[in-house]
């Protein structure tokens, strides 16, 4: 890497840092999940991207303002009509596994994703708007949930931006988890900033992992400590996976990390024995 990509690779890892600070819905999430995107493409710009989500939400609300209401369903009706039926975005039904379609730049580029990629499009034009949103963890999808007062609407970012209702949702989950499977309060919870970034990254280690690229799924997980350095699950599953490849300096550092924010007595406990471990092998 020349000096010069260094540097600008420095300059995002600080504002990733920056935004690790923070609390969990306090920051962008598109300008966040660029910044990510650009480690992996560190000769590119953010700022046509930014550009690009702000025309977006301009197209979008320039929709809704002609409703005075601006009703929910006018709002998901421009959401659908911008994203989905001008400017093309779709999920990325053929080449699902296609890195590509975890890197928001390239989703941008190439107009199609994994669902929480595009979902992170969705929400950025909603935020910039001032509206409410959220993500949704449904099983084997992700989805987004508008709110207006006591009216609610799901959306579905990698099908065109369908509304959902209950019966949709139904069959969506009995064909992702089997016929037997039922609606229960936990499909409709909701996923703050932060985690839908991790839910992103995660894509991206785990296709890394299965592919044994355990450089590319360390990188990974320490752009998931860049955005969540107090998450405990991140810092506990970090000190596994350096252990499992032998990087015990990286392990025996995520597990004092871990005890410096654990109040648990029982990970503690996990967390000691195994920071034994490691560090007596490093002696």
């Amino acid at each position: 890497m020349t000096a010069q990509k260094t540097i600008q690779n420095q300059g995002v890892r600080d504002a990733l840092k920056r935004i690790g600070g923070k609390d969990d819905d306090d920051f962008e999430i598109g300008k966040a999940a660029l910044l990510l995107a650009a480690l992996d493409r560190p000769r590119s710009n953010i700022n046509p991207y930014l550009e690009h989500l702000g025309e977006l939400a301009n197209e979008v609300g320039s929709i809704v303002s002609n409703d005075k209401n601006q009703s929910l369903s006018k709002i998901t009706y421009a959401l659908a009509e911008v994203l989905a039926t001008r400017k093309q975005y779709k999920g990325d039904i053929h080449t699902y596994e296609d890195p590509q379609n975890a890197n928001l730049m390239d989703v941008i580029d190439r107009r199609k994703g994994l669902p929480v990629a595009l979902a992170i499009i969705y929400l950025d034009v909603v935020h910039r708007l001032r509206w409410e949103a959220t993500g949704i963890n449904f099983p084997g999808q992700f989805l987004i949930r508008l709110e207006q007062g006591t009216n609610r609407e799901i959306v579905d970012p990698f099908n065109n931006g369908a509304v959902h209702n209950v019966a949709d949702l139904r069959a969506l989950l009995k064909q992702m988890a089997g016929l037997a499977a039922e609606l229960h309060p936990e499909h409709y919870s909701t996923v703050s900033r932060r985690d839908t970034l991790i839910r992103l990254l995660n894509n991206i280690k785990q296709r890394a992992i299965s592919a044994k690229n355990y450089k590319r799924g360390a990188e990974i997980i320490e752009r998931m400590i860049l955005i969540a350095p107090r998450r405990l699950p991140i810092l506990q599953e970090a000190s596994l996976f350096y252990s499992r490849i032998g990087n015990l300096h990286r392990a025996e550092a995520m597990l004092e990390t871990f005890l410096t924010c654990s109040i648990d007595n029982a990970e503690r406990s996990e967390a000691e024995i195994l920071l034994h471990r490691v560090r007596s092998h490093l002696n």
